[in-house]
């Protein structure tokens, strides 16, 4: 077991402390650049396209999502434990400074997850039942010409989400809430099964449903706890937000705690757990954004990089901003215990319960979103409706086992099998990324000259025989 350990953190430092960094960050420059900075010059758009219509019911064609359930469901799997304990590993780790980059990850990754989507709707199917499917291992196929490599990237994915990924997701629910309640994390384990597997069995519909109604709601829950915080804290506000930039650049800790932690451990940490956080190059969102109901692939391109602004720069920085702020990163604590200390000493034991809930509706809607990754993964592999039922019922066994399991190194393989899924889509971002430029610019040029928006889908009437 030791020779195992030791194997996956080698592999985790090589693709987390190099390879990935490098290779997401750099593939986020270089489409920022590429793309005229997308983020910065669509930003306005893509804001009034998903906050404009976020009341209106939209319709869409049986076996797709609407555009903002697709988005929702991206975010039901953005937004899970990497915003309260990633965070504060990161600063325990990489100090205030590390918050500094995570933002810097986030604004680069907006290019890079607008290139996933649009391919990601470019390159979709549909089944032979009238559902679509699309993402990665699609546009990897059809777009590259390369079964082989699409079908490795399905298998990373299935075992990093649907199986380790929801174990974790699972165990972090049970710790969180069995110290605050003091209820049995098996007992809670069960309890996320029976309710998992109710919206697991509804299918595309059910998932999409559950993302739209819920996420909404738990983001702007917890965001204004935050908020509260930052008014009781007001006058740390600002030393706070200088401590972080200054942290950034300087290898000594201006905040406390993490005293003498230097500029590369800041960049690696605030890096890496702000690309785990967002998720943007990693392949996983561009599953629900392929089977988005929109006129142009652009329009979800747009959505999905407010997505990537949601998760890190509002979520994230909520939670690194309370931390720092009350002071909760010189207590001791790590990962969701820092976060949780830190509410304590704003609500008193109230906050630490607040704190739990919030962490159960984060992780459980990632539970859902990964789930629903897997199994589009699942479609591409196999056909008939049987192996998505057996899919469904691993997928349980591993939330129940997660729930009452130490899982620290459970945790370094579920880093090392991301990692693994990540080399293949960037391969194919650098590859398809002038489609997405064409893409793009299809879109500036019907938006110019008033047309009303239209794109001709390759892919989309392929009948396939997956089930």
């Amino acid at each position: 077991m030791t020779v195992l350990e030791n194997f996956v953190s080698t592999v985790n430092s090589i693709l987390w402390d190099y390879v990935l960094v490098v290779g997401l960050v750099g593939i986020g420059i270089y489409t920022s650049i590429k793309l005229g900075f997308p983020q910065i010059k669509c930003f306005g758009a893509a804001a009034k396209k998903v906050f404009g219509g976020i009341f209106k019911k939209e319709t869409n064609k049986e076996g797709t999502m609407s555009s903002f359930q697709a988005l929702a469901t991206s975010i039901a799997a953005q937004i899970g434990t990497g915003n309260i304990a990633g965070v504060a590993t990161a600063i325990s780790l990489g100090g205030p400074g590390a918050v500094f980059w995570m933002w810097i990850s986030a604004f680069f990754g907006m290019s890079t997850i607008f290139v996933e989507a649009t391919m990601a709707q470019k390159y979709r199917e549909t089944t032979k039942d009238g559902q679509l499917v699309g993402g990665p291992a699609y546009y990897i196929k059809n777009g590259l010409g390369s079964k082989g490599l699409a079908s490795f990237f399905a298998i990373a994915l299935i075992i990093a989400l649907g199986f380790i990924g929801n174990m974790v997701q699972s165990n972090s629910i049970a710790d969180a809430v069995s110290r605050s309640f003091n209820i049995p994390q098996l007992a809670i384990g069960i309890i996320l099964a029976v309710f998992a597997g109710l919206i697991f069995i509804g299918g595309m519909k059910r998932i999409a449903s559950f993302a739209e109604m819920v996420v909404p709601i738990m983001a702007a829950i917890y965001i204004l706890g935050a908020i509260v915080i930052m008014v009781i804290f007001r006058a740390d506000l600002i030393p706070t937000i200088k401590g972080i930039i200054i942290a950034a650049f300087s290898a000594k800790s201006v905040l406390g705690g993490a005293a003498g932690i230097g500029v590369q451990q800041a960049i690696r940490f605030g890096i890496a757990r702000g690309l785990f956080s967002n998720e943007a190059g990693m392949g996983s969102t561009p599953n629900s954004h392929a089977v988005a109901d929109v006129s142009h692939p652009a329009e979800q391109g747009l959505s999905s990089m407010i997505a990537v602004f949601i998760d890190t720069i509002l979520v994230c920085t909520s939670t690194a901003v309370v931390i720092l702020a009350t002071g909760a990163h010189n207590s001791g604590a790590i990962g969701v215990g820092m976060t949780q200390e830190a509410f304590n000493i704003a609500f008193g034991p109230i906050g630490g319960m607040f704190l739990a809930i919030c962490l159960t509706f984060f992780a459980f809607t990632t539970v859902v979103g990964w789930y629903y990754f897997g199994e589009n993964n699942i479609r591409f592999l196999f056909k008939g409706k049987n192996a998505i039922h057996i899919y469904q019922i691993v997928v349980l066994i591993f939330i129940i086992l997660g729930s009452y399991q130490k899982v620290d190194f459970v945790w370094s393989l579920a880093d090392m099998f991301n990692g693994i899924m990540v080399i293949p889509n960037l391969i194919a971002i650098f590859c398809l990324f002038k489609e997405s430029n064409a893409i793009l610019q299809d879109y500036n040029n019907q938006i110019h000259n008033n047309e009303r928006l239209h794109y001709e889908y390759k892919y989309q009437q392929t009948k396939t025989n997956l089930s």
